[in-house]
This record gives structure tokens, C-alpha cells and sequence, in this order.
């Protein structure tokens, strides 16, 4: 509990930062006050929807539901289907036109990483606490783009704005080929000044910067051969001592480099392998007196740049050409999430970020360490656009586990921020970065 003195401090620093609102704005969080119990309520529904990546029409009704709430404020909606072959949803977009400000792109996604079960009542709330899957990641979030822009148009604060919004509907599980799957997202981007993301938030912190995601596969092969034999020149070393070499190798070359990680998620090997890179699983087949004939090792890659992921990969490549006797062995590299470098043009988007919340009274916001952060969508916008930040969701806890929850509180704290944000982007005057 707070000391009196300090609560009434506390406000009258509120006050006075809410002071440095304009009446505009003002109006605007009053809007978004006003239909605070309607936006807990709209992701109780979109909550008790089912929608991990691979349910396709619980994705699609997840996206009518938002689909028919941008057409209510004046946004013209499309589904984009997905061929079968890449066994995804496909993606909600919805756009308003406008000239006046900064071109926004607003990014979410509408899949989850868990299903609820068939007719299911997946929402449970607890007094300010809501438990669900999806409910911090990211339908909160998303909910956060659709009340935030309820407000904005409540206010007359809208028209003229120029704003594209994309949820995306498989995040969690991106369909292949990327160059497909993210190929409206980064049209949306080029065509954009700024991006901002509505992943889950954290206490005064926005993301300005994300490391990029990739995969590796690395397979070794040696000479079958009874082991009474192994390390003779007829007979080698072996695939499994061959793919531990080169893993050390790893190890030793790449593991102090400033932001950059490289995991190994399964090694299978022995006489007889099999693995499956989609599902991540294999058997293997060997006996400890027979030289193993293959292994496969399954493993990513995490970057701050391009830059870094292409120098990680130079080193990687030549520490798997120098092979142990009579085995040899071949990586292949899998690009999934490009980087969200940081940049003097994000912090300055998170200047005016920050600034909209410590004028709300909410104090300011500062950067994130971009070790902290996995992959997301903004990292494909990131590139194209002038400036990108992401975080700006409600604040939760235990995202891709069965105890996700939420604080329903910053709800209407992050529709607030990201109201006024928009606001302030979408004005004549806007900051160009």
C-alpha cells in the first residue's frame, strides 16, 4: 500500500503531467474512458474464440469480428487467403485514407499460440486480472489498436488521417515461404512513414530494437564401420564426433559476440537417422560398437543485423568445411525474422512516445535491451519504414504458456497512450524522423 504522502504526491505529479494535454486530446481520453467496459468486453469474445495458428477459421472469425469494427469507423477491410499449399489463415487488412501527418502502418496479430477447446468458455476473469489464450499475446494488443482508433474517431479526431492496420494470422507459426507470407506486410510498410507494433507491453518500456530470427541445419556424416576401428585412417572419426567438432567450434568462434545466440534444439544421430525438420523430432538407430553413420543437429540463430547474421554465418560455414578424417558435412541456413536494428530515428519515435505518456501522467517510457525481446512483425516493417517501435500493448505475464493473463487496467492505459500517439503522428505539424 502507498504512504499517503507519497499517493498525493504521486497524483499531483499525474495532474500536472496530465496538464500538458491539449483539450483535443483531452477529448480523446475521455473517449477512450468511455468505452473502457466495451473494449474488455470485445476480447472476452475474441478471447473465447479459438485461434491458434494452424485452427484457420478460428483465425478468420477472430478477424471478423475486428473486420467489422474498423468498417464501423469508416476503414475499408479485406481478408488475404493464403494458398493451400502454405496451410495458413492469410492476414486482416484494413486501410483509411488520408493525407495529413505521418502514413501509419498499426501491426498485430490475431493467432495464438494455444487453442481453447471447441465451444469452450476461454476467458476467466479475475477482479483486474484476465486469464486466456491470446488475452496478452496479442489480442489485448490488438484490441488496444481497435479502441485507441474508436476514440479517435468518437473525438472527430480521424478524418484526414493516413492509416493502414495489418493482423497478421500467423505469427506464431509463420507460413512458408516468408517472401509470401510477410509480402503484403512489407508493401504495407513501403508504403508507410511509421510502424508501430501492439505486442504486450512492460512497465515503462517500448521496443525500439529486436534481434532478428533464423534457422540452421547442420547434417555430418562418417563411415560405418566396426568402432574397434575408429579414429584409424580407413575408418575416421565419425559423424557424431564430426557434428560435436563443429558445434564446439561454434561455441568457441561466436559466443561472445554482443547480442548474437545460437542454439542447438536437437541432435539426432547413429547408424540409421531420421529426423523431421517441420514437426522437430527424429529417432535414430546405432550401437556403441558400430561408428556412427549421420547425425542432424537442428538449431537457431539470433542477430541484432543483417550484418551480424551474415558474419555469424561466414564463420559458421568455415568452421564446418575443416572436417575430421573420412567424414564430411553441410550446413544450411533458414531465414525467418530479419532484424529490427536499432536507430537514432526509432529512439526519437520513442521520444514522442514517451512524451504522450508522461504528459497522460503515466511517466516517461524508455528503450528496451534487445536481448530481452524475441522475434515479431515489426521486424519485416522495420526496415522500410522512417522510424518503428513495438511494446505498446497492455502489460501481462506468462505469454506462450497455459497461464497467460493480463492486467486489465492497462488497457485502457496503452489505448490512451496509443491514442494521443496516434494523435500526435497524424497532425499537420507531425515530427518527421
Amino acid at each position: 500500500m502507498k504512504k499517503p504522502f507519497l499517493a498525493a504526491t504521486l497524483a499531483l505529479l499525474a495532474g500536472n503531467a496530465a496538464a500538458e494535454i491539449s483539450p483535443a486530446e483531452q477529448n480523446i481520453r475521455d473517449a477512450v474512458a468511455a468505452r473502457e467496459d466495451e473494449s474488455i468486453e470485445f476480447l472476452e469474445r475474441v478471447v473465447n474464440i479459438g485461434s491458434g495458428t494452424m485452427s484457420h477459421a478460428g483465425v478468420k472469425a477472430v478477424g471478423a469480428e475486428f473486420s467489422r469494427a474498423f468498417e464501423e469507423i469508416g476503414f475499408e477491410t479485406r481478408w488475404e487467403d493464403f494458398p493451400d499449399d502454405m496451410n495458413r489463415a492469410g492476414h486482416l487488412i484494413a486501410t483509411r485514407a488520408g493525407d495529413r501527418g505521418r502514413r501509419l502502418l498499426l501491426i498485430g496479430h490475431l493467432d495464438t499460440v494455444f487453442e481453447s477447446e471447441d465451444g469452450a468458455v476461454a476467458f476467466r476473469r479475475e477482479g483486474d486480472k484476465a486469464f486466456g489464450p491470446g488475452v496478452e499475446d496479442m489480442k489485448g494488443g490488438d484490441v488496444v489498436v481497435l479502441y485507441a482508433l474508436k476514440a479517435l474517431d468518437d473525438a472527430g479526431a480521424l478524418d484526414g488521417a493516413s492509416i493502414e492496420i495489418i493482423f497478421t494470422g500467423d505469427e506464431e507459426f509463420t507460413g512458408k515461404p516468408i517472401s509470401h507470407s510477410r509480402r503484403s506486410l512489407v508493401e504495407a510498410a513501403k508504403r508507410a512513414d511509421v510502424a508501430l507494433n501492439f505486442e504486450g507491453g512492460e512497465p515503462g518500456v517500448a521496443v525500439t530494437s529486436r534481434r532478428g530470427a533464423s534457422g540452421w541445419r547442420l547434417t555430418t556424416s562418417g563411415r560405418r564401420h566396426h568402432s574397434s576401428g575408429v579414429f584409424s585412417e580407413e575408418v575416421g572419426a565419425g559423424a557424431i564426433y564430426e557434428a560435436a567438432r563443429i558445434i564446439d567450434g561454434f561455441y568457441a568462434k561466436l559466443r561472445k559476440r554482443k547480442y548474437l545466440t545460437f542454439n542447438v534444439g536437437a541432435m539426432v544421430g547413429g547408424s540409421d537417422v531420421q529426423y523431421d525438420f517441420d514437426a522437430n523430432k527424429g529417432t535414430a538407430f546405432g550401437k556403441t560398437n558400430v561408428v556412427p553413420e549421420k547425425a542432424v543437429v537442428d538449431g537457431d540463430l539470433r542477430f541484432i543485423s543483417e550484418a551480424q547474421k551474415e558474419d555469424a554465418r561466414a564463420v559458421m560455414r568455415k568452421i564446418v568445411a575443416k572436417h575430421l578424417p573420412v567424414t564430411d558435412a553441410e550446413i544450411e541456413f533458414i531465414d525467418s525474422y530479419p532484424a529490427m536494428s536499432p536507430s537514432a530515428a526509432n529512439d526519437a519515435l520513442l521520444s514522442v512516445y514517451s512524451a504522450v505518456s508522461d504528459d497522460l501522467g503515466y511517466g516517461p517510457v524508455v528503450g528496451n535491451d534487445p536481448a530481452a525481446r524475441g522475434a515479431a512483425d515489426i521486424s519485416f516493417a522495420a526496415p522500410y519504414v522512417s522510424a518503428a517501435i513495438d511494446g505498446l500493448g497492455p502489460v501481462g505475464t506468462g505469454g506462450h504458456t497455459p497461464n497467460e493473463s493480463l492486467d486489465l487496467k492497462t488497457v485502457r492505459e496503452a489505448s490512451e497512450r496509443a491514442a494521443i500517439l496516434i494523435y500526435r503522428l497524424t497532425r499537420e505539424d507531425a515530427p518527421a524522423f
